[in-house]
């Protein structure tokens, strides 16, 4: 590069960045330049550009997509702190658009949904849903088994400390939403979009209940059942491939409800006839736990969005009064909230960290698109709670009987001792 085109970028990179609040960082083009954003101080991460065309993409009023775009097809690479380099991605997505790049990101938007309306028909139909849940859950189970850990709870984790392994997290946070629901012996326990099968697993055989779990991916019910199957217990659990708007016939069934990490797919438009079909599964007198991820109420609505492109199609967040207000309306008393939004950014860069580690064998169950699809997708999610854009809420609901909830008036059985966690977190 010559002196005059390295004087050229060097300005153009100064204007682009004028103003950016985050860290210290670089970008390193294909031929070796570097350009710092504070020169003399260490960067905290390197953006390493490895085309021209990745370039534009930085520099000519980028979004979520196109950067993600280029991310995927290693045009766009991160050195260092990935979690971090979301700083950069963030400036650069909200600064001011032209008028001809917005109506140019408007059409590629109405473009991507009316082929899933073609092919799949609305935005939260049977049909839809179910592609939608299919496309993001069906890798091989052997892809996520090596971050997830061995429970497979592909779900926020409950910490004591930020050192604690990410298996203890994960149990101890399935022990608590069976100590928030109070399950007792025998109690009929249904989860919906039970994932691959860790809390009916954990219900059943640490609280004795009779667990079914729904879901709407074919992979999760075929791995669940062979859990199932390999733990002796068949007589306790049950998995079922079903949507939850199909259960009329289990219509007042159930005891103790839980549906964690399953919440997000509803969408705010559906969020009535969810929980109004909920209480209508639930016996009076029980209750039912909602985990799941909401936005803050001044989070903007991301309109190119790289989660819808790649990751959660029709994925979009309510708020928590969203919920709420839902949730009473069908009939619900909410018993109590608690934000968890720190621990699933822990548990996010616990997952981060378990795909680095093992991307040698991950790359041979899935393609290298699809490993850093995931890779963006985690650290990514893992910025947006730092920032407090988003947060995951366990949101505990009861189905009044004539005015009774059936709860004691103290909270304290709900935590386990740590004597009762080096035991196995047992009940």
């Amino acid at each position: 590069m010559s002196d005059f085109r390295k004087s050229h970028e060097r300005k153009l990179l100064d204007e682009l960045f004028r103003g950016y609040p985050g860290p210290a960082f670089a970008i390193r083009l294909w031929n070796g330049w570097q350009w710092s954003s504070l020169p003399g101080e260490k960067p905290v991460f390197t953006v390493v550009v490895e085309t021209p065309n990745a370039l534009r993409a930085l520099m000519t009023e980028p979004n979520e997509v196109t950067l993600g775009d280029a991310f995927i097809r290693r045009e766009i690479d991160v050195e260092g702190d990935i979690f971090s380099a979301f700083s950069v991605a963030e400036y650069l997505v909200n600064r001011p658009r032209g008028p001809l790049r917005q109506v140019m990101d408007f059409l590629v938007r109405t473009g991507a949904r009316s082929e899933r309306w073609f092919h799949y028909g609305a935005r939260h139909s049977a049909l839809r849903d179910r592609a939608s849940i299919t496309y993001h859950y069906d890798q091989p189970v052997e892809f996520f088994r090596p971050w997830l850990g061995s429970t497979l709870a592909y779900s926020c984790a409950y910490f004591r400390a930020e050192s604690d392994s990410l298996d203890l997290a994960q149990a101890r946070k399935l022990e608590l939403i069976c100590r928030k629901l109070r399950l007792q012996p025998r109690d009929n326990f249904l989860d919906i979009g039970c994932g691959w099968g860790g809390l009916i697993l954990h219900a059943a055989e640490k609280h004795n209940v009779r667990a079914h779990g729904i879901t709407l991916s074919l992979n999760q019910a075929e791995v669940t059942q062979c859990r199932v199957d390999g733990a002796g217990l068949a007589q306790k659990c049950i998995v079922e491939l079903r949507d939850y708007r199909d259960c009329a016939n289990l219509s007042g069934s159930f005891d103790k409800i839980a549906s964690v990490g399953m919440f997000e797919h509803v969408g705010p438009g559906n969020l009535p006839h969810y929980f109004h079909t909920v209480h209508g599964l639930l016996r009076a007198g029980g209750t039912f736990l909602n985990h799941g991820i909401a936005r803050s109420a001044l989070s903007p609505v991301r309109k190119d969005s790289f989660i819808d492109r790649y990751v959660f199609p029709d994925g979009r967040l309510a708020t928590l009064s969203q919920a709420t207000d839902a949730a009473e309306s069908a009939g619900f008393e909410v018993r109590d909230v608690e934000n968890l939004r720190e621990h699933y950014e822990l548990t996010l860069r616990k997952w981060v960290a378990g795909l680095r580690r093992n991307e040698g064998s991950l790359r041979n169950c899935v393609s290298e698109e699809t490993y850093r699809i995931w890779l963006l997708y985690m650290a990514g999610s893992a910025a947006a709670f730092h920032r407090g854009e988003i947060a995951v809420y366990q949101i505990l609901l009861s189905r009044l009987e004539q005015g009774k909830c059936r709860l004691p008036l103290v909270r304290e059985d709900w935590y386990a001792t740590r004597e009762q966690e080096e035991e196995g977190i047992e009940a």
